[in-house]
C-alpha cells in the first residue's frame, strides 16, 4: 500500500536514491489520483481482505466501483501465492507468522522512512516480504529492488531481535504482467546495504542537497514534466543526432536511440500533458490554445433509442457476444472451466516487438530472406 506520507518514501526509493533533490522539490506535490492508482488501491484492499480471511482473521469485504471479475479473480491468485509460500516455510519453521499490511520503519538509515509492507512472513532463517503490483504499465523486477529492499530493513528491524534471520526473500506479484519474481539476498549484505548505501544519501536528500540526475526514475516524479535536468538530458540526444535519418547512423548509434526513444517519449508525453493542465487552469502557454478534440457520434439514450427503432419497426438492432475468458471462468469455477473449455482456450502469440537484450522474454527465431527463399524452394 502506499507510503507517500514520508518524504523517503519506499515507493520512490528508486527515484530520490538516485536524484537525493527531489525528494524535497516533490515534498507539498500532489496529482489528482490517477484511474490506475484508484484501481490499484482498490485491489490491495481486496486482497488484504481475502488474505486475512484465508488465515482466518476477522475481515471486512470492501467495496469499491473498481473491483471487477479480473480483479477478483488475480487477488484470490495473489493470496493463493501467498498461503503456498507459507506452507512451504512453515515444513521448516512451524511457528512462522503472518503480518499483513505492516508498517514498516526504516528511519534508522532513511530519516523518517517507513512504508507498508503488503505480506511479511517471519520465519527462521529466512525473513520473506511480499509485494502486491496490480498495475501493468510497469513490469516490476524484485531484483535488487530498491523498495523491497527498504521493506526487509523495516522488517529486520522489527523483527530481527526474536527471531534468527539470516537472509531475506523479496518477492514481487504482479499478476496482470504474468510476473511472480523472488530475489534472495543475506541478512547481513541487505544491512551493509542500508548503512553504506542508503544511509549516507537519504541524509544528503532529507537536507535537499545533492545533484538532479535524469533517468527512469523520473517516471513517476511530480515534477518531470518540468525539470530542467530531465529536459537538458532529453534535448542533448536531439541535439547529438539531429534527428538523423536512420540509414545515416551506425548500428550503434541507432541502437543508442533505441535506449533513449522509451524515455523521450515519456518526457514528451509529461510535457504535453502538463503544459495542457495548465492551460485549462487559465495559464496562457505562449504559442498554443486549447481546442475541442475529435469526438464520435454516440446515443444519448439507448433504452430510448431501442423502443424508438422497435417503433419503427426494425427489430435486429442488438449485437450478441460471448462473455470474456475471465468472466467465463468466474461462471463456471477455475475447476469447471479448465475441464469445459480448457482445450478451446489460445494464447495466440504477441506482435514482434523490439526490446533491449535485458527484457526477460525470448527471443524470437530469425529467418533471413534468403534462408526463407531456400527452404521455399526445397519444399
Amino acid at each position: 500500500m502506499p507510503d507517500s506520507h514520508a518524504l523517503l518514501s519506499a515507493s520512490s526509493a528508486h527515484r530520490w536514491l538516485n536524484c537525493p533533490p527531489s525528494a524535497k522539490a516533490v515534498e507539498g506535490t500532489a496529482d489528482a489520483p490517477s484511474d490506475a492508482a484508484l484501481q490499484g488501491t482498490a485491489a490491495h484492499a481486496l486482497a488484504e481482505h481475502k488474505l486475512l480471511r484465508a488465515l482466518k482473521r476477522r475481515s471486512k469485504r470492501p467495496t469499491s466501483e473498481w473491483i471487477d471479475d479480473e480483479m477478483d479473480a488475480l487477488t484470490s491468485d495473489y493470496v493463493d501465492f501467498v498461503l503456498e509460500r507459507l506452507a512451504e516455510v512453515r515444513q521448516t519453521c512451524p511457528d512462522a507468522q503472518v503480518f499483513v499490511e505492516q508498517r514498516l520503519d526504516y528511519s534508522h538509515v532513511a530519516p523518517g522512512g517507513f512504508g507498508t509492507g503488503d505480506c511479511v512472513i517471519v520465519a527462521e532463517p529466512t525473513l520473506h516480504v511480499i509485494d502486491l503490483k496490480y498495475g501493468m504499465g510497469v513490469q516490476v523486477s524484485a531484483v535488487d529492488n530498491p523498495q523491497l529492499k527498504l521493506y526487509g530493513l523495516g522488517a529486520l528491524a522489527a523483527f530481527g531481535a526474536l527471531y534468527d534471520i539470516t537472509e531475506v526473500q523479496l518477492s514481487i506479484f504482479q499478476p496482470r504482467r504474468a510476473n511472480v519474481e523472488t530475489w534472495t539476498i543475506s541478512a547481513a549484505d541487505l544491512i551493509t546495504w542500508g548503512q553504506e548505501t542508503v544511509a549516507p544519501i537519504a541524509a544528503i536528500a532529507a537536507a535537499g542537497g545533492g545533484e538532479y540526475k535524469a533517468g527512469a526514475w523520473c517516471q513517476f516524479c511530480r515534477i518531470a514534466p518540468t525539470c530542467r535536468a530531465r529536459a537538458d538530458a532529453n534535448l542533448a540526444l536531439a541535439r547529438h543526432h539531429e534527428f538523423a535519418p536512420p540509414a545515416e547512423l551506425t548500428l550503434d548509434e541507432v541502437a543508442g536511440v533505441l535506449t533513449r526513444i522509451p524515455e523521450l517519449k515519456a518526457w514528451a508525453s509529461n510535457v504535453e500533458a502538463w503544459a495542457l493542465a495548465q492551460a485549462q487552469a487559465g495559464t496562457q502557454v505562449p504559442g498554443f490554445k486549447v481546442v475541442a478534440g475529435r469526438s464520435v457520434r454516440k446515443y444519448s439514450d439507448e433504452a430510448a433509442v431501442a423502443e424508438a427503432a422497435k417503433q419503427a419497426g426494425y427489430t435486429d438492432i442488438w449485437d450478441k457476444k460471448l462473455i470474456g475468458i475471465t468472466a467465463m471462468e468466474k461462471l463456471m469455477g477455475r475447476s469447471t472451466f479448465k475441464d469445459v473449455l480448457g482445450d478451446l482456450v489460445v494464447k495466440p502469440e504477441g506482435r514482434p516487438t523490439l526490446v533491449p537484450e535485458s527484457d526477460k522474454r525470448p527471443a524470437l527465431q530469425r529467418v533471413s530472406a534468403a534462408t526463407d527463399f531456400t527452404n521455399t524452394n526445397h519444399n
